[in-house]
């Protein structure tokens, strides 16, 4: 008996050393549900099992990931009473059930029987029911023992915060995306639209409000100097814009942290590319580039960049010029952990990373927009009231050192 009992919780230990990998994996959430819920049936002893979320408006459990049962509907739905969202939620761990006890916890009114299930662990973060996981039956329909239902309580807590995990990162990408689908038909108030969505994205930053709207505008300029179509400068602008969206969903103690990232805080400020693609993925806009833009922004030419390590050639022309306006703005505003750079420091260091790391095209056209800044001949300056404080012979001479190095310092015969 010892000896089974101590199978059984090695089982469950080697259950609980898979889900820091699962929780963490970059991939759809279903795959992760369903390593989860089997490692709950392998942990429980069971046959079948269903891992349900549960949603408020309406209270509705639907479920995430079921193996086992012979037929179940996909999705299986079961709408809950508010006596039943209270029994879950008061119960301190799995519950067996039996005809006495189903109309307790479940309602009969779904697309599924409950009279199937045989046990339930509600899933609950600080309070709040999130999901729940349902098993049904075992080998020879034997009952479940306390060690078996210690173990789907002990692996219950992980279930529960990736459950609630997924639902909040849901809920926010649909949110921002139904906004974003509500601006995106107003054609002809596009530009005053997206500006305040941009305003509203860089409010969780410390001193670098503006941030979105300032990349925008900087794109939109390089675009312009390169000789770039209309079209392709309103989606250098909106796309400048939105570029940081995905940072809705990172923590906001993060933006005024003065001391560096953490590996783990990086990697989450790191994802909000990835969020943000997926994010504005979802919109139908007049510009087709805007989710690659969103999500490669911190690409660099030498593949040092992320999310996906890309090389200059295989990003679009788009692309480089706002990972450029980005990084221009960065480096001349102030951060939580640093002062600005003047701004002819920060462009000799962006001439220093180019064309390794940033185009030398945009580089170039960023170059010719603020000489027109410094000798008053832009109609909308792209740098803020005294911003320019180099002049004409400084810009050139920047130029002049920005082309050495693209051509490496050889001479042309012509």
């Amino acid at each position: 008996m010892q000896r089974t009992n101590l199978k059984k919780l090695l089982r469950t230990v080697e259950a609980l050393a898979d889900f820091g990998p699962e929780l963490t994996a970059d991939r759809d959430f279903r795959q992760t549900a369903h390593a989860m819920l089997a490692a709950v049936i392998e942990a429980a002893g069971a046959r079948e099992a269903v891992l349900f979320s549960f949603g408020e408006r309406p209270s509705l459990l639907t479920s995430v990931d079921a193996q086992g049962f012979a037929l179940l509907p996909d999705p299986a739905l079961i709408p809950l009473l508010p006596r039943h969202v209270h029994t879950l939620t008061a119960a301190t761990g799995p519950v067996l059930l039996n005809s006495s006890t189903y109309d307790i916890f479940l309602s009969s009114n779904g697309n599924v029987a409950p009279e199937l299930f045989k046990c339930i662990c509600p899933l609950k973060v600080r309070g709040k029911l999130a999901g729940l996981i349902v098993l049904g039956r075992r080998d020879g329909n034997a009952a479940y023992e306390d060690d078996a239902l210690d173990a789907i309580q002990l692996l219950s807590h992980f279930v529960a915060l990736a459950i609630q995990n997924h639902s909040l990162s849901q809920t926010l990408a649909q949110r921002v995306s139904e906004n974003l689908r509500l601006l995106a038909s107003l054609h002809g108030f596009y530009d005053n639209a997206l500006e305040a969505f941009a305003a509203a994205i860089d409010v969780k930053h410390v001193n670098i409000h503006g941030h979105s709207l300032r990349v925008g505008r900087y794109a939109q300029a390089i675009g312009e100097a390169m000789g770039m179509d209309p079209s392709n400068v309103a989606s250098l602008r909106s796309a400048g814009y939105l570029h940081d969206i995905g940072k809705v969903a990172v923590d906001k103690r993060l933006f005024g942290k003065t001391t560096s990232l953490n590996p783990e805080e990086f990697r989450e400020m790191a994802d909000h590319t990835v969020v943000g693609h997926q994010i504005v993925s979802n919109v139908q806009f007049p510009w087709p580039q805007i989710p690659e833009i969103v999500r490669w922004h911190h690409e660099r030419g030498d593949g040092t960049g992320y999310p996906d390590g890309l090389h200059a050639q295989e990003m679009s022309q788009e692309v480089r010029i706002v990972a450029l306006a980005d990084t221009f703005d960065a480096m001349t505003s102030e951060r939580p952990y640093r002062e600005s750079l003047p701004l002819g420091r920060a462009l000799q260091e962006l001439i220093r990373l180019t064309p390794q790391k940033y185009d030398a095209e945009a580089m170039q056209a960023l170059l010719i927009q603020i000489r027109r800044d410094a000798v008053g001949s832009n109609r909308f300056p792209i740098l803020e009231g005294s911003a320019v404080n180099l002049s004409p012979t400084d810009v050139d001479q920047l130029a002049a050192t920005l082309q050495h190095r693209v051509s490496q310092g050889k001479a042309y015969l012509i």
